[in-house]
């Protein structure tokens, strides 16, 4: 049987030490949130001590980050302490045993003032459109 990881590691810099102590107990609430659910993040949220005190290291948990969970975070951080501009982040798809279809990845960018994909590729979807000789 083979294993499938999603891996990803991201900044993202929230502006100020307040607000980096507020994300932090965002994902403290968001965390118990998905407790409540019966589940658990599948990301963990730290103040990345190589880049300064206003930005936050996003890592995905052993390999089993979730995407959607993680943009669905940002989106409230970004609501919540009024952050502005774009922002983006990649991911991988990989496996513990070589199956088709079992590596990729993408990228994503959000709007962070309105919370909304500004544009994201999956590498899966760009190679069959690819293949398919379509250029979008």
């Amino acid at each position: 049987m083979a294993d499938y990881f999603t891996n990803f590691s991201c900044r993202l810099d929230v502006g100020t030490t307040e607000n980096a102590r507020r994300a932090l107990e965002l994902f403290q609430s968001f965390s118990d949130r998905l407790d409540r659910e019966d589940s658990f993040p599948s990301f963990a949220v730290f103040l990345d001590p190589d880049a300064g005190d206003t930005v936050l290291w996003i890592c995905d948990d052993a390999g089993y980050g979730d995407v959607e969970e993680m943009t669905e975070f940002i989106v409230e951080c970004a609501r919540v302490l009024g952050l502005k501009g774009r922002w983006g982040f990649e991911w991988g798809h990989s496996c513990s045993k070589p199956r088709v279809g079992g590596f990729g990845g993408g990228a994503q960018i959000i709007d962070l003032e309105t919370g909304d994909t500004d544009t994201w590729i999956g590498t899966s979807d760009w190679l069959h459109r690819q293949l398919a000789g379509r250029q979008e």
